[in-house]
């Protein structure tokens, strides 16, 4: 969702399950989320994430943060 000053949080989620041959589905199971949620955080609708779901993505990932999120600035 773009900010005021056209700012955005970006969610590369996408990417990181096809590097890793992961369904969302599959994710979801791991990190105990439901397939709505995660499609949510997924699409860039989300408005917040949990440390906690974060971290459970990361570890299921084998990615840092910064490889999930992303600052773009247009």
């Amino acid at each position: 969702m773009p900010g005021a000053d056209g700012s955005a949080i970006t969610v590369r989620l996408d990417g990181l399950l096809q590097e890793r041959g992961m369904t969302l589905t599959e994710l979801a199971e791991r990190v105990d989320l439901t397939l709505a949620n995660l499609s949510i955080l997924k699409t860039g609708k989300a408005k917040a994430i949990r440390f906690s779901t974060l971290q459970a993505i990361c570890r299921e990932l084998g990615c840092q943060p910064g490889d999930l999120l992303a600052y773009e600035v247009e």
